[in-house]
């Protein structure tokens, strides 16, 4: 008998070829495999549907060809309330969240595990490109303490975006495809005859689909005009349709007219202004600190309260781990990320993401 055959997988399906495989290599490897597809959103936007039902359908469609469970679990309120109104919300304040982080702390694993483990599972797995590391992989223990890990496929890791997720999820989750590459995933779904072997990603808002966050926004925010201005002549060079939908270091759809680019330097969000400048080294668009806050650390070293710990940051994903040095603040919710030589300044709400070689530290959002 395999040794996993006891213990019941609650699999996150969402009817891509990712999660499609990871259902197919934990049957193989013994486990009890329930499928579920997380209903988080099935409202349509004005030029887009929403793919939710062809989404669901090709999820399904495997778990029948596998022979699994299959059920639904309908998360829209409360991804309407933890993710979308949070993101509403910073947007309005000036920030740039960002809601795949956000989802998966709130929803894929944390609700999504809640009800896994009230409905019996032993753990729960997505096809997140990514790894977990245990004291020891022979057994899942309550007591384990987990490593997150980046996956095997440098550009297709996803630890970015899971450096929020609490521990107790992490110790109980599976990664299946994680030690992949994404090349590899496809050719083996194709031998193994799942029919969205090389289907399109989404590359839209999380689980909205193909539609572009500013359209999205619209939906939900009063378009309110308001005043480009050079911020070192003080001139109006045109009019923007709201300042919460730009963000600093931002060169494309200023539509100011022609000669050098402008980039967005600062915004208004109260008087609704966006400031720009053809000066690329302006010193708002540069930075050798940032300030963090909601900060999450894994790391038993830097919890101990290192000062100034020589550490790698990411500050978008699929962006270069930068060394940089971080300082955690008295009551470690807040810290400070300095550099050697000045970045871009990014946006804030934005996360930076602490790693030390292939380990995620954990993160903090830019204040």
């Amino acid at each position: 008998m395999p040794k996993n055959q006891q213990k019941t997988v609650f699999l996150g399906m969402s009817g891509g070829v990712d999660s499609s495989l990871s259902a197919v290599l934990l049957k193989e490897q013994g486990y009890n495999v329930v499928g579920v597809y997380m209903k988080n959103w099935s409202r349509d936007l004005p030029g887009m549907k929403c793919p939710w039902a062809e989404d669901l359908a090709d999820a399904k469609r495997v778990a029948v060809k596998l022979g699994i469970d299959f059920r639904v679990f309908d998360f829209e309120t409360e991804y309407k309330q933890k993710v979308v109104d949070y993101m509403l919300a910073e947007f309005k304040k000036g920030n740039t969240p960002n809601p795949d982080i956000m989802c998966n702390q709130e929803i894929k694993f944390k609700l999504f595990y809640d009800v896994a483990m009230e409905q019996g599972a032993d753990l729960i797995a997505t096809g997140h490109y990514a790894r977990v590391g245990r004291e020891s992989e022979r057994e899942i223990t309550l007591s384990s303490r987990p490593t997150l890990l980046m996956a095997k496929d440098a550009n297709k890791d996803q630890t970015y975006f899971l450096y929020r997720i609490s521990e107790e999820a992490l110790n109980r989750t599976l990664f299946p495809v994680g030690d992949m590459l994404k090349t590899e995933v496809k050719k083996l779904a194709a031998e193994k005859g799942l029919d969205n072997a090389y289907k399109k990603e989404s590359m839209g808002v999380c689980f909205v689909g193909e539609v572009g966050m500013k359209d999205f926004l619209k939906e939900y925010i009063d378009i309110q005009p308001g005043e480009i201005i050079d911020v070192e002549t003080g001139k109006v060079l045109g009019m923007h349709e709201g300042a919460i939908f730009y963000t600093v270091g931002q060169r494309h759809g200023l539509n100011v007219g022609g000669g050098l680019p402008y980039y967005v330097v600062k915004k208004d969000i109260e008087k609704n202004l966006v400031y720009v400048s053809a000066n690329l080294n302006h010193q708002e668009l540069w930075t050798k600190k940032l300030e963090l806050k909601d900060v999450i650390l894994r790391d038993l070293m830097v919890m101990q309260g290192e000062q100034n710990t020589e550490i790698q940051v990411r500050l978008r994903h699929r962006a270069p781990l930068i060394p940089a040095q971080l300082e955690i603040e008295h009551n470690k919710n807040n810290a400070i990320v300095s550099f050697e030589k000045p970045i871009k300044t990014p946006a804030s709400g934005q996360s930076v993401v602490f790693y030390d070689s292939e380990v995620c530290l954990g993160g903090g959002i830019i204040r």
